[in-house]
């Protein structure tokens, strides 16, 4: 077992952006791991983007990611007490917008898509597809 030692005033700079708020809120709420191309269907924001946000997140310490084929699924960082108070708090946030309600209805819908429990499908939104699916999943 190794110990991550993350500093409180990174964790809250990752948080002060409100894609990786969202990225965090679904995760929380749902307890799922998800890949990038998940999230660019429920978030609808570019790959790019998020792939970049994904990066901090996990950089910081808040995000792990596991491998499969071509897939890479992100999942929540749960190995300390203050980390999971941490994102109990984040749920706790309001939502007058109804953003967070808005993303997780569609990430809730995209998670259908999925074969045995995992992405298989890649980006399903036009908007945001890539001419290459192995594209769409790096990070």
């Amino acid at each position: 077992m190794h110990i991550i030692d993350i500093q409180a005033e990174t964790i809250f700079q990752a948080l002060s952006d409100p894609i990786r708020l969202r990225i965090i809120r679904i995760l929380s709420t749902t307890n799922e791991e998800a890949c990038l191309c998940e999230f660019v269907d429920s978030l609808l924001e570019p790959q790019y983007k998020l792939s970049r946000h994904i990066k901090i997140l996990k950089q910081t310490g808040l995000l792990s990611a596991s491998k499969d084929g071509r897939w890479i699924y992100h999942r929540l960082v749960m190995s300390t007490d203050y980390l999971k108070h941490l994102y109990q708090t984040i749920l706790m946030i309001p939502d007058p917008d109804g953003q967070y309600a808005q993303d997780l209805k569609r990430f809730q819908k995209r998670m259908l898509l999925r074969d045995s429990g995992r992405c298989r499908v890649g980006v399903q939104n036009k908007d945001f597809q890539t001419d290459s699916m192995p594209k769409s999943h790096k990070n």
